[in-house]
């Protein structure tokens, strides 16, 4: 592998843990029906996830390249939930949705290691990129609550280039903007599908966040280096 002279991340799974957003549903449910005379919250979240399983599909493209932004799926969503429930009010669907977003952002939740891996590499003036797959609003908004709108060079977001990862043109928006060689750039992730071939086929090195052990099937890309923690990557830096 190449020294690492910059780096570039990915978002959700690798800095910004998602364990809590189910969480976040099931009291949006019973908010829901606390405020809803009529409304089961167990049903609710059982519909809820029977639409996501439907509706998911369908849109998860549209969202990912920025045609289709975070707040209308959401409401769509909820939209489709309370009708299978029997509830066809728009405004309950809004009021939903609203209640949603902020048990959202309440759950969102950087993983253990992430404040002292970035603490290690700005001490070692390691230039950082972001290339996040997601609509526009929902990326800069995790972003924003989690305060870390100020930490890399450069923020790529699907949703506002058009182009997703593994696509290496979206890893090339983020290197034109570093200013060391890409094959002194390595990417960190916790997709084989989208980081560690996306970056694989930009040249770069390509690290596998592999949080909870698993196991590469067979066809899966081949990481460059495989890592548990970020944590891990303290030891590569150039004054480690």
């Amino acid at each position: 592998m190449k020294p690492v002279q910059a780096l570039c991340f990915d978002l959700d799974e690798t800095l910004l843990d998602g364990s809590r957003l189910q969480e976040s549903i099931v009291r949006a449910c019973d908010m829901i029906a606390a405020s809803e005379p009529g409304l089961e919250a167990a049903r609710l979240v059982e519909a809820n996830s029977e639409i996501w399983l439907r509706y998911w599909p369908e849109v998860e493209e549209r969202w990912t390249l920025g045609a289709l932004d975070g707040e209308s799926l959401s409401l769509e969503a909820w939209r489709r939930t309370l009708r299978a429930c029997g509830c066809h009010d728009e405004s309950i669907a809004r009021l939903a949705s609203r209640i949603h977003r902020n048990l959202g952002r309440e759950a969102h939740r950087l993983f253990d290691d992430v404040r002292e891996v970035f603490t290690s590499l700005n001490r070692a003036r390691v230039p950082l990129a972001l290339v996040t797959n997601g609509a526009a609003d929902t990326q800069r908004d995790k972003l924003r609550v989690l305060g870390m709108e100020d930490w890399f060079e450069v923020v790529v977001i699907s949703g506002e280039v058009g182009i997703a990862k593994p696509d290496p043109s979206a890893f090339a928006l983020a290197l034109d903007k570093l200013p060391v060689q890409r094959e002194n750039v390595w990417h960190v992730g916790d997709s084989l599908a989208t980081d560690v071939a996306g970056a694989k086929a930009s040249g770069l090195t390509a690290v596998w966040l592999n949080r909870t052990g698993l196991v590469r099937g067979q066809g899966d890309p081949e990481p460059d280096l495989e890592i548990r923690s970020l944590s891990n990557l303290i030891d590569f830096l150039p004054d480690g």
